[in-house]
């Protein structure tokens, strides 16, 4: 069950999108929602003179500023929580992004964060060191957003009867009963027999759905674009993937399939472990 929330934010326009989309998600499934916040240290230490002979910037005044930001985007976080009446609070904390959110994260059943960080705006294509970081060390499920996505509509399962997919089935399930939203399953399988294989699993995973739930299967072309245009057709809200495929090499990778689904996608991207 998804019981606890955490949202990462920096205060960007990517980290907005994960805030509304996490109180949203704490809204509907009553769940506890926190936040975190994070000074890096590389941000708090101020640029060398390249031996230019210029004034250096003083290290206190750049910590003010980060430690201020960083404390007014907790304070808005907590505020958005409450305009939905969730009651939410922000840790600040500092050191490495990617570390601070996964231990912040390691008690909650979803971390989630965006997509597009402070240094990539406009560049959907990409996805953030901190957040691929996030993804690769962290040991539960994480919801990465894009921005401008929001909450609301089918959810696409993405099946492909790997252990990940697995897990993703039943956190589809949880999740489609808590929202009330349908649920589309794609299966992609150049073998018409093993699809029709997968579709028998995947409909005993899904057995306890109380909504509608539509199949859609693809033979041709790449599965990662076919499942991205699945989610697009049907106007979802979230994609439902395991964060390891058939093709997993080791845990310290993320399936290629699933990187480049979370990449693509206008909607917000469920890992789940």
């Amino acid at each position: 069950m998804t019981e606890s929330i955490v949202v990462a934010t920096d205060g960007s326009e990517g980290a907005s999108a994960a805030e509304r989309c996490g109180i949203a998600l704490a809204a509907r499934l009553s769940a506890r929602l926190s936040g975190v916040s994070v000074v890096e240290d590389r941000d708090v230490k101020a640029p060398g003179g390249d031996d230019l002979s210029v004034p250096g910037f003083p290290d206190g005044d750049l910590a003010a500023y980060h430690k201020a930001r960083v404390d007014a985007v907790a304070r808005r976080f907590s505020e958005r929580a409450r305009g939905e009446n969730v009651e939410a609070g922000c840790d600040v904390a500092s050191g490495a992004a990617d570390d601070r959110i996964v231990e912040r994260g390691q008690n909650a059943d979803l971390i989630v964060l965006g997509r597009d960080g402070k240094s990539s705006s406009g560049r959907s294509i990409l996805i953030g060191a901190t957040v691929d970081s996030v993804i690769r060390k962290s040991t539960g499920s994480t919801l990465v957003v894009p921005t401008g996505a929001t909450l609301g509509g089918p959810i696409v399962l993405g099946f492909d009867g790997s252990p990940g997919s697995r897990a993703a089935a039943h956190l589809a399930v949880e999740l489609a009963n808590g929202l009330g939203e349908a649920v589309h399953v794609f299966v992609d399988s150049k073998d018409k027999g093993r699809a029709v294989a997968r579709f028998e699993e995947v409909r005993q995973l899904v057995g306890g759905l109380q909504v509608p739930v539509r199949e859609t299967s693809s033979t041709l072309g790449r599965p990662d674009v076919k499942l991205v245009d699945t989610a697009r057709e049907a106007r979802a809200g979230l994609i439902v993937i395991g964060a390891y495929g058939r093709n997993r090499i080791s845990d310290y990778f993320i399936g290629s399939n699933a990187a480049s689904v979370v990449r693509t996608s206008p909607v917000g991207v469920v890992l789940a472990r």
